[in-house]
């Protein structure tokens, strides 16, 4: 097979890579070169996807059985992308997001939710962002998806709205911060409940079903996340603990409190939201056209190797924003035990 990934330096797209190679499959990345440089395997053509005159001398290296788009962001660049490489493919795999649903994180959702409308040929500013609602950057995905789907047509595109990716080279740093957290020790506040379902998937798995879309033809949408009750918040901590061999004690404080003092869910304490769509997405579809999960207990050993092997994410953007500081931390759960002290 031969396979065109429009990114393939960082997180999913380098997951993506690494599969394909270990299939045995020809692989080409198109980037701009300004990442990690990747494997020997690759066959990487340096340009800018928002450069027409590099997706025309882009195209020119196909044709290939599938490209697989894990860096499209603007719809009208995708419409632009795809449009000029769908004479040179069979199929155009486009990995979207949970946010393209209107009504995420707040109810809970399938693939036949309502999903934000987004004219396909949108530039960047199109939508907005709303408290606890959509997002511009849900808008955008969503827009993305209909250009894919007006190159291709139906028949030959594949959309994959995944959930929360977590494992190797996560840069958003979410379960890396969890990690580094429990191996420093101490009292750790835990939010919420510990039997809090949760259903991350691992970033190989979701790579692994980005191949599998390809080989077997497969046209549609798929929520691609773990199957509902697959894990729970307190099974992810209690794997932190175990895969850094910490003795942590973990305090599980309740949502109220925590909203009372001000913590800003998903990134102060990050995968922690209190809303019941966050974490029930049916995913039913994927799983019956071949999606397999590993156990979170891998996902969480695996990146903790990484880690100590001397993984990075603090060069990305996003780390900034992710974790709260021990001051804070500690604050709160004074809080909470002088809280637990009056009601006594």
């Amino acid at each position: 097979m031969r396979m065109l990934v429009l990114g393939g330096t960082w997180f999913v797209g380098h997951a993506i890579v690494s599969s394909g190679i270990g299939a045995g499959w020809e692989v080409t990345t198109f980037n701009r070169g300004t990442s990690d440089p990747f494997l020997q395997a690759v066959r990487h053509i340096r340009g800018d996807r928002t450069r027409p005159e590099d997706v025309a001398i882009l195209a020119t290296a196909g044709p290939w059985d599938a490209v697989v788009d894990t860096s499209g962001y603007v719809p009208r660049n995708v419409l632009d992308v795809a449009g000029a490489l769908a004479p040179f493919a069979n199929r155009y795999v486009f990995v979207s997001t949970l946010s393209v649903y209107r009504d995420w994180p707040v109810k809970p959702l399938s693939e036949q939710s309502e999903v934000l409308h987004c004219p396909p040929d949108a530039g960047p500013g199109y939508g907005t962002d709303t408290e606890d609602g959509p997002t511009r950057y849900g808008y955008q995905k969503a827009g993305c998806e209909a250009a894919a789907l007006a190159a291709f047509g139906a028949e030959r595109t594949t959309i994959l709205r995944a959930g929360v990716v977590l494992g190797p080279r996560e840069y958003v740093g979410r379960l890396p911060w969890w990690l580094r957290r429990v191996a420093a020790g101490g009292e750790v506040l835990a939010p919420g409940s510990p039997n809090r379902a949760i259903q991350p998937i691992d970033v190989r798995d979701l790579a692994a079903f980005a191949l599998h879309t390809i080989t077997d033809d497969l046209a549609g949408v798929f929520n691609v996340c773990a199957p509902v009750g697959s894990a729970t918040f307190g099974e992810l901590l209690a794997h932190c603990a175990q895969s850094t061999h910490t003795d942590t004690s973990f305090t599980w404080v309740p949502d109220d409190f925590l909203l009372a003092q001000g913590v800003r869910q998903w990134s102060e304490l990050p995968l922690w939201r209190t809303f019941d769509g966050v974490w029930n997405v049916d995913t039913a579809a994927a799983q019956a056209a071949g999606l397999r999960t590993r156990p979170l207990e891998l996902t969480v050993r695996d990146t903790w190797r990484w880690l100590v092997e001397g993984g990075n994410i603090s060069n990305h953007d996003r780390a900034a924003e992710i974790g709260i500081s021990r001051e804070r931390e500690a604050q709160v759960l004074a809080a909470w035990h002088r809280s637990n002290e009056r009601s006594r």
